[in-house]
């Protein structure tokens, strides 16, 4: 019984053409047949469905397809026919359906957009290609945009945002700097999937100006610049350094230091979002934090594992990369962002979808008349896709109808077909994300048998291997295939054979006795035919002596024999192998007919060894180990450096390169490995000695290229690896000729030094490089951009020469080029600069304050037009001045601050301002040279605030009932008093507080006196001031009434009534309350007067303490308002101030001091609040060393001048001397602090104002 099996398709000469389905015929693309037999048209290649073009470049949409007869073309562009022969931009190549449109002589790609489709048609039928969407593509340019400079803080995060123009197809983004260097990325910076650029954190080195963001066009291969942007990073040394300039010796400050912080993460916001990808593409996922120290990434996938060896990190882990996904790779991925701090993490929402994909397409028929057969659509998709058909490119709905075949959803069934039931049948698998088109003919053909293999074909095989005999075959109705063995043999049959479907006879087990004629017989019942073929069996190689084991001293010899027996018919080859690798390029490996010698064996010889043979039919192999031992001891050998080279020779002698030879020196038992070869320049550089170039040590001549005068001695240094020999001997010299230079000076530069001149500068040539006596520089300039000719002088070996009489602050191209008495060098390149600075013209105008708060304010002004500035721009600077305090009136010092906006800014903030008062300002224009004209001055006001404590309280005249009380107004009213507010309380002998009592005493009065009080008893009182706007600090302080001297002993507070009808001189009866008590500190020791200087980032916070001595200190604060706990700062000996350093600009903090063990005392709270982000002062010149000097040197000099007038005096000399005193204090400095560049300079200057305040 015969036995039928599949064997794949590489053990036959058949490449098919068509699968079979059901009873369906298998075509071979055999050439002949092919010709012969008639075929519908077959889509053999077009364009992608998506295809971009260059618009630059002729448009060829291709379209090509066979079929017997061959076929003919035609297209649709929009659904609609499209007729090549009216558009002379349009051809279609011969023989073919692709079009050529000619876009280079005068068309426009953009009037061919649309969506084309190709159709391929003979007389059995009808392919069409799929939709062509053509498209050109675009590569448009950056928008303008005014960038600013990014100023960050050492440690704070920072974006570039690159944000690179719409493409098609979308640009590829890097970024790179001014040299055209990629930008170094790391855990800490990185570019995003978005092309922005993200730092973690900054730090100083991140200070660039040259960030500089590229997108390339890969279709039309140009590349768009985004312009430069600039980050300045300032670290907290360099603010330190700043506010230790400004302040005195005795201050206390300090900048926040670099804060530490948790992750946060910059992209993607929020906590969760979406992403939706399609089956088969790349899905990439991104996280990037911010944080200090450097956050470091994590993925997970909630509920299951990442997918193994399809799962990959990019981007320093911050990229989430899986290839292929499917619709597993769906769920919740989560990105961990993680340092020493705390974490963040994000959770990304995946939904993987569909476009259609094949799960089975359908197949070309060969059927025979009278035959049934199938078309098979299958597909899949999420959502699920749908199915339509068309036949010769028409809906099947519409399309002829044909009584042998019933369209069933995804199948087409075919019953008894005829010849005309040919056709083209097309497959749409469609849904939102895409489609899928097949072509699939059916072509019903009666043909006789053929048999396609070579008649007489030789197959050689090796005994006890397989043998496989084709028999390739065409017939319609399929044929029957039978082998018989010898001419006149039997049919095969039996288990030794097997009978593939494609004819093929396998012969599992070929013995001697298979070889032989075998004939293969194929027949229909339109015919048949046979064909014979020729098996021979061959005998197998073999090794019959291997390689063995072998033990070998060092630098002994060896030898592997490999002796082989094989077929006399073949012919083999033998190949040595060590390592499994090709044996090493060496002359101590000899490879003779059945062995392999190694000569000088050793250590890497070690290793094992493979004889491999090979015949065109079959391969065999053996291996052995060599091993390699120590030879026996040897003396110790003594190595040390070469001794010098000697006799050294020049000869060749030419104007630019010459020959140099030497004898080597004793290596010295370790090998000289490579010479080195100094020289010496007598006439530029005597006695100095230059690297000129080395050579293996193996070399004992070598050419030297030389330069133009140039008087040259040689000297040459052996090199082992013990190390280097001292010089040789100095050659003799070699005095090359004089030539014109071959190059020109290096960084020339242009810019002026007053309004009206040009000082060109370059760095002057080395002696060597002059190549020649007489050196010059030919200085050559014009202005930029106008019509003017090239003006040029000739200067000596300098490096300077000043252009007068410019115009001021206009651009000037400028070349420097070198010359000799023999020549001039090569054309230099030209390099742009400018003549001289003016100050500006202008006044910027249209100037505006918006007062924002009693502290701030914001100022506005039209910026100078850029042709007044007359020099490079470098921003505006803003003085205001205080002019009068609305509360009081008085004679003081002013304050002129400054503000340095960089740029063409035309607004900024003005901190620091005191409430209700009248202020003026300013506005200037800065360029190079200076400051221009000031803008008139504006007056502005800022509102009332809330006042400061009262200067003082004192509780004076204590009797038996009555305290008196004395106030000093605020020293800072703020604004209108409307009036102070007195609270009290009493404490009794345990430290508990009786009920508060509250009274307003009008803003006129200075005193009062409490009576009815009880005697000898505690209070503690509570004294601010109000404005309209609120109530400002209080100051509190404690006082007892005396003990009644009569003995008469009351009721103490808590044990019955308390106090009853305290009667006030500027306030009504109070009634009598039983008062409850709460627990409090005691009195001794105790903390008063806490007060606080609060800046943008610190606060200095000060105190009185009266009690024991050597007690321990500490300050406690918080945010004012919050429930947080309170931070703690512990105070450094006993001292009576702190400096709170890290503290948040803008916020209002409460604080308090204690003392530790002292039964948890403490002070009463204090509120302050800290100043906006504000400008950097400027050095006082008061603080500066040669300042101080000079008033020294004055002081002096007015001391020898009183001397030497008293002297006088007291020789009969009478001199008037009058005396006369300023009595004006400096006014608090406040260190003021940069802020993202919103303030460049704070400049302070100190006059005595006529005006009242």
């Amino acid at each position: 019984m015969m036995k039928k099996m599949s064997i794949p398709t590489s053990k036959t000469s058949l490449v098919l053409f068509l699968c079979q389905i059901i009873s369906a015929l298998d075509v071979p693309l055999d050439s002949k047949l092919l010709e012969e037999l008639s075929q519908p048209p077959t889509i053999t290649q077009q364009s992608p469905k998506d295809y971009i073009v260059d618009p630059r470049e002729n448009i060829v949409i291709q379209c090509e397809a066979k079929g017997k007869p061959p076929p003919s073309f035609s297209w649709t562009r929009n659904g609609t026919h499209f007729d090549i022969d009216k558009d002379a931009q349009v051809t279609m190549k011969p023989n073919s359906g692709t079009l050529v449109i000619n876009i280079m002589n005068g068309g426009k790609a953009e009037a061919y957009e649309g969506v084309y489709q190709c159709t391929a048609r003979n007389e059995r039928g009808a392919a069409i290609s799929n939709n062509i969407v053509i498209r050109p593509s675009r590569s448009p340019l950056w928008t303008k945009e005014k960038l600013e400079p990014n100023h960050v803080r050492e440690g704070d995060s920072l974006v570039l945002h690159c944000r690179p123009p719409v493409g098609l197809p979308p640009p590829i983004i890097f970024w790179m700097d001014n040299a055209f260097q990629r930008l170094p990325q790391s855990e800490r910076v990185s570019q995003g999937l978005n092309g922005d650029l993200y730092f973690s954190n900054v730090q100083p080195e991140d200070t660039r100006e040259d960030y500089i963001c590229y997108a390339r066009f890969n279709h039309t291969q140009t590349i768009q610049q985004k312009q430069p942007i600039s980050v300045k990073v300032f670290s907290m040394d360099s603010l330190n350094d700043t506010i230790a300039a400004n302040l005195s010796d005795t201050d206390i400050y300090g900048a926040k230091p670099v804060t530490e912080r948790q992750p946060v993460l910059l992209t993607p916001t929020g906590s969760t979002s979406t992403k939706v990808e399609l089956r088969g593409n790349v899905l990439l996922l991104e996280c990037i934090a911010a944080g200090l120290p450097t956050p470091v990434i994590r993925w997970i996938k909630e509920g299951g594992e990442l997918p193994a060896n399809r799962t990959f990190f990019e981007n320093f882990k911050k990229t989430l990369k899986i290839i292929d996904v499917s619709e597993a790779d769906s769920g919740n991925y989560k990105c961990i962002a993680r340092n020493t701090l705390g974490s963040a993490h994000h959770v990304i929402s995946v939904t993987v979808k569909a476009a259609p994909y094949w799960i089975t397409a359908p197949r070309n028929l060969v059927l025979s008349p009278g035959e049934d057969g199938t078309l098979i659509c299958r597909a899949n998709g999420n959502p699920k896709p749908s199915i339509s058909w068309l036949a010769n490119g028409v809906p099947i709905a519409i399309a002829p109808e044909d009584p042998s075949r019933k369209v069933d959803g995804d199948t087409i069934i075919f019953s008894h077909v005829q010849e005309r039931s040919s056709a083209v049948y097309q497959c749409n698998a469609s849904n939102e994300y895409g489609y899928l088109l097949s072509n699939a003919f059916v072509n019903v053909l009666a043909e006789p048998p053929r048999i396609l293999t070579p008649a007489n074909k030789l197959y050689q095989v090796i005994a006890d291997s397989p043998a496989l005999l084709d028999c390739a075959y065409f017939g319609s109705p399929k044929p029957e295939i039978e082998w018989f063995k010898g001419v006149k043999g039997s049919i095969l049959r039996g288990n030794e054979y097997i009978f593939h479907d494609n004819g093929t006879l396998e012969i599992p087990v070929a013995q001697k006795n298979s070889a032989g004629t075998y004939t293969c017989v194929a027949r229909n019942e339109l015919g048949k035919i046979q064909n014979e073929v020729q098996l021979e069996i061959k005998d197998p190689t073999m090794i019959i002596k291997q390689p063995e084991y072998k033990v070998i001293q060092r630098y002994g010899q060896v030898s592997f024999e490999c002796i082989i027996k094989h077929d006399s018919t073949l012919l083999p080859t033998i190949t040595w192998l060590k390592d499994n690798d090709e044996l090493p390029d060496d002359d101590r490996f000899l490879v003779g007919k059945d062995n392999l010698t190694i000569m000088n064996v050793t250590d890497k010889d070690d290793g094992t060894y493979t004889c491999i043979v090979n015949t065109t039919l079959d391969s065999v192999s053996a291996s052995a180990v060599l091993t390699v031992v120590a030879a026996p001891p040897t003396p110790a050998i003594i190595y040390a450096r070469p001794n010098p080279p000697f006799d050294l020779e020049l000869t060749g002698q030419l104007e630019r390169s010459i020959d140099l030879s030497w004898i080597p020196g004793d290596e010295n038992n370790s090998p000289i490995t490579n010479f080195v070869i100094e020289y010496e320049d007598a006439l530029h550089e005597p006695g100095v000695w230059h690297y000129q170039t080395e050579v293996p040590g193996t070399q004992t001549t070598v050419h030297l290229k030389l330069s133009p005068y140039v008087n040259y001695s040689f000297r040459v240094i052996a090199v082992n690896k013990i190390g280097r020999s001292q010089p040789s001997e100095p050659s003799e010299q070699y005095l090359t000729k004089s030539a014109s230079p071959d190059e020109n000076p290096a960084n020339v530069q242009g810019i002026g030094s007053e309004p009206d001149n040009l000082v060109i500068t370059w760095e002057p040539l080395k002696g060597f490089q002059s190549n020649g006596p007489g050196l010059q520089y030919k200085v050559s300039w014009r202005q930029k951009d106008v019509d003017d000719e090239w003006t040029s002088v000739i200067v000596a070996n300098v490096s300077k020469y000043i252009v007068s009489g410019t115009p001021t602050f206009v651009p000037y191209e400028i070349k420097v080029q070198a010359l000799n008495d023999l020549g001039y060098a090569p054309e230099p390149s030209e390099v742009i600069g400018h003549s001289g600075e003016d100050l500006p013209m202008v006044a910027p105008g249209n100037v505006q304050v918006h007062v924002i708060n009693s502290t701030l304010a914001k100022v506005h002004w039209d910026p100078v037009p850029l042709k007044t500035v007359r020099g490079h721009l470098q921003g505006y600077k803003v003085y205001y001045w205080k002019v009068q305090s609305l509360s009081r009136r008085s004679r003081r010092h002013v304050e002129q601050k400054i503000l340095t906006f960089r740029g063409n800014k035309t607004f900024g903030m003005l901190p620091g301002l005191e409430p209700y008062s009248s202020y003026k300002l300013n506005v200037r224009v800065v360029n190079g040279k200076g400051e221009g004209p000031a803008s008139p001055d504006k007056v502005f006001r800022t509102p009332e605030g809330v006042p400061s404590s009262p200067s003082f309280l004192k509780i004076t005249n204590p009797t038996l009932d009555s305290l008196t009380l004395e106030w000093g107004s605020p020293t800072h009213p703020n604004g209108v008093l409307t009036s102070y507010t007195l609270k009290f309380q009493p404490i009794n002998n345990t430290h508990e507080l009786g009920p508060l009592v509250e009274i307003r005493i009008p803003a006129n009065e200075s005193s009062l006196i409490l009576k009815n009080l009880n005697y000898s008893t505690r209070y503690k009182f509570y004294f601010n001031a109000q404005t309209s706007v609120g109530s400002g600090s209080q100051i509190t302080e404690e006082a007892v009434t005396i003990m009644d001297e009569a003995g008469i002993l009351r009721p103490a507070v808590g044990a019955g009534k308390g106090y009853s009808e305290i009667l006030f001189a500027t306030s009504p009866v109070m009634h009598t309350v039983r008062p409850t008590f709460y627990k409090v500190q005691p009195l001794y020791p105790r903390i008063r007067n806490v007060t606080t200087a609060a800046a943008e980032t610190y606060a200095n916070i000060s105190w009185e303490y009266e009690g024991p001595d050597h007690a321990n200190f500490y300050v406690e604060y918080g945010v004012a308002g919050s429930k947080e706990d309170w931070k703690k700062e512990i105070v450094n000996g006993s001292r009576s101030f702190f400096v709170l350093k890290g503290l948040t600009p803008g916020t209002a903090y409460k604080v308090r001091v204690g003392a530790e063990g002292l039964s948890g005392f403490r002070s009463s709270e204090d509120v302050f609040e800290t100043g906006p982000a504000m400008a950097s002062r400027q050095v006082d010149i008061a603080t500066q060393g040669w300042f101080i000097g000079l008033m020294c040197a004055v002081a002096l000099l007015i001391l020898i001048l009183l001397i030497v007038c008293f002297i006088r005096r007291n020789k009969g000399g009478k001199y008037p001397v009058k005396e006369k005193e300023d009595a004006h204090a400096d006014p608090e400095i406040q260190p003021m602090k940069e802020d993202d560049g919103t303030f460049g300079e704070y400049r302070l200057f100190s006059f005595v104002s006529s005006a009242p305040f």
